[in-house]
């Protein structure tokens, strides 16, 4: 679907991280929209731990129990559910597909989360990385 939006259905709000925007002083925020709105959500919702929001205590991920676990296969498949059950929960545009959840060779401290997912609204499908620090 080149040069067609979707942000009627996919949204547009405030970039995160939130700040103003350079380019256009005039809007004020910087703001994201389309596909970028979703990856940015995505990176929010497994950021978040629940709790955090005071105003909305059970938004956010599960994996930030894990931080002080071993990194390994059992922690793996535990973070891969959270996120699994995450995503379906707080993000309604995107379908997801697969969740990988693989201790990272480079950094042993570290687990690699490799989301595919497909956008409701034109079956698009993506996929994004998301490093996770455990002890």
């Amino acid at each position: 679907m080149t040069g067609v939006t979707d942000s009627g259905f996919l949204g547009t709000g405030w970039a995160f991280p939130v700040g103003p925007d350079p380019d256009h002083p005039e809007q004020g925020m910087r703001l994201a929209d389309g596909m970028e709105a979703i990856r940015q959500s995505i990176w929010l919702i497994l950021g978040t731990a629940p709790g955090e929001r005071v105003m909305r205590p059970d938004f956010g991920c599960a994996i930030h129990d894990a931080v002080f676990d071993t990194n390994d296969a059992s922690t793996a498949g535990r973070v891969g559910r959270s996120v699994r059950e995450a995503l379906a929960r707080w993000e309604p545009r995107i379908d997801v597909l697969d969740v990988y959840a693989v201790p990272d060779p480079e950094d042993r401290h570290r687990l690699l989360i490799e989301i595919n997912y497909r956008v409701r609204s034109n079956n698009s499908r993506f996929n994004l990385v998301y490093p996770f620090y455990a002890v």
